[in-house]
């Protein structure tokens, strides 16, 4: 843009200068006004009051720890349940027995109550370390995995037995329940209790002259 010479004769008479920064400012500031109210300290307190808050919602949301231990043994209980609707179905279908859904049904509800049962017992859970009153806890676990170790090896070598030596009667009655407590206790245990346990289930299947074989 085009100046005149009475424009730039008027911007040079104008002298350049820093601000004076000595001076007080007249009025209070913001920060002053703050300070003078206590509003850092309300935030503050307000700040404390909502976490306490929110930690105490959070507290109220969870759910208690009998709770928490029955909805787990209860989720367990129902993934074996399926697993003895699955085996009492297969046992059925390689004796070419006409499948009674019902039947198949009740049986698998009255797993799920034993099974909810024994879960809620021996399944291992945070709120209760102590499932034998009086034992140290230093033995809970140890005698948890025997128990379980011996289950796992009682379940897997009778099954075996009344496959190859019991009728289809017997078998499609006691295949499923003792199919799911032999997996279920290998669940549980610990590789060092598990792999002895298959390994003592194998043996027996070997010394026993026992086969794989077709029912028919």
């Amino acid at each position: 843009m085009v100046r005149t010479r009475k424009e730039r004769k008027a911007a040079n008479e104008i002298k350049l200068a820093q601000p004076d920064r000595s001076a007080a400012p007249s009025e209070n500031t913001l920060l002053k006004l703050a300070q003078d109210r206590n509003l850092f300290e309300e935030a503050e307190k307000q700040k404390r009051k909502n976490a306490k808050d929110e930690d105490k919602d959070e507290d109220e949301a969870l759910l208690s720890p009998t709770t928490e231990r029955i909805m787990d043994a209860i989720l367990w209980s129902v993934s074996l349940s399926m697993l003895h609707f699955t085996l009492d179905v297969l046992v059925q279908h390689q004796y070419a027995i006409s499948i009674i859904w019902p039947q198949i049904i009740i049986r698998a509800l009255q797993a799920c109550a034993v099974f909810t049962f024994l879960i809620y017992v021996l399944h291992p859970h945070p709120s209760a370390p102590s499932f034998v009153p009086g034992l140290p806890v230093r033995f809970q676990a140890p005698l948890r995995q025997t128990v379980f170790f011996i289950a796992s090896i009682c379940s897997g070598c009778y099954l075996i037995h009344i496959s190859n030596r019991y009728g289809y009667l017997a078998v499609m009655k006691q295949s499923p329940p003792l199919g799911c407590i032999w997996v279920w206790s290998v669940i549980e245990m610990d590789l060092p209790f598990a792999m002895p346990s298959l390994a003592c289930t194998f043996a027996f299947f070997w010394a026993g002259g026992y086969t794989i074989k077709a029912p028919y």
